[in-house]
């Protein structure tokens, strides 16, 4: 028996891929992280960006740090699935490190509305996940509980958060992150729902049956006395 909660890609097929997108501040990273911990068979891409680390952030495990000139040559070869400019500083997912993560697991990622709907294009199967806080006014605490931030910055992260909830119903689903566990129970469910889809399973187990058929015999009936 297949257990779907902790597989990876069913034999014979690719693994699924998870899109998690929402406004700065709506806890989606620590979200993703708790849910790479809680689930066996799901892998997390590192990022690209230009912005420097935060505190606590390590290069190539929170993300690959590097300089605009180094990201725009990237962009120049086509090495991005996907990229774009967040808050002044760029961000991009590797298209080869997610074809070689799907080879062996399902995918998170945790990206913009734009990377979201440029992924969604080039893998319909993507199944898109929008994270938010219960409030604004729940927004605007998280953002400012990061550190020290000016007025002007906050109002452009508004506005960019104003944006990006106007894009919500492009998503398969919400989920509201007003208290972490929930919120956490949602996203694990989604990933599972997702693992149970007869689009990602249909091929391997007709496949499985197929061979199963082929091999079996009928016990003989036993002799009557």
């Amino acid at each position: 028996m297949m257990d779907v909660t902790a597989s990876g890609p069913p034999r014979g097929s690719s693994g699924r891929v998870i899109v998690v997108s929402g406004p700065s501040g709506a806890g989606k990273t620590s979200l993703c992280k708790a849910l790479l911990e809680s689930l066996t068979g799901l892998a997390g891409s590192v990022s690209y960006t230009t912005r420097p680390p935060r505190q606590g952030e390590v290069s190539g495990k929170d993300y690959h740090f590097v300089d605009t000139d180094a990201f725009e040559r990237m962009v120049r070869e086509g090495a991005f699935l996907e990229w774009s400019e967040v808050h002044g500083h760029f961000y991009g997912t590797s298209e080869r490190q997610v074809r070689e993560l799907l080879a062996r697991s399902d995918l998170l990622l945790e990206v913009d509305c734009k990377g979201a709907a440029k992924i969604k294009e080039k893998m319909p199967g993507a199944v898109l996940v929008f994270v938010m806080p219960a409030s604004v006014r729940e927004l605007v605490a998280r953002i400012r509980r990061r550190g020290p931030i000016s007025t002007e910055d906050l109002a452009r992260r508004m506005e960019t958060a104003r944006q990006e909830i106007q894009s919500v119903d492009r998503y398969d689903y919400l989920v509201i992150n007003e208290r972490f566990e929930d919120a956490l129970d949602q996203l694990r469910a989604i990933v599972i729902a997702a693992r149970c889809a007869t689009a990602a399973l249909s091929s391997d187990i007709k496949e499985r049956w197929r061979e199963e058929f082929a091999a079996f015999e009928l016990p003989e009936e036993p002799v009557p006395r």
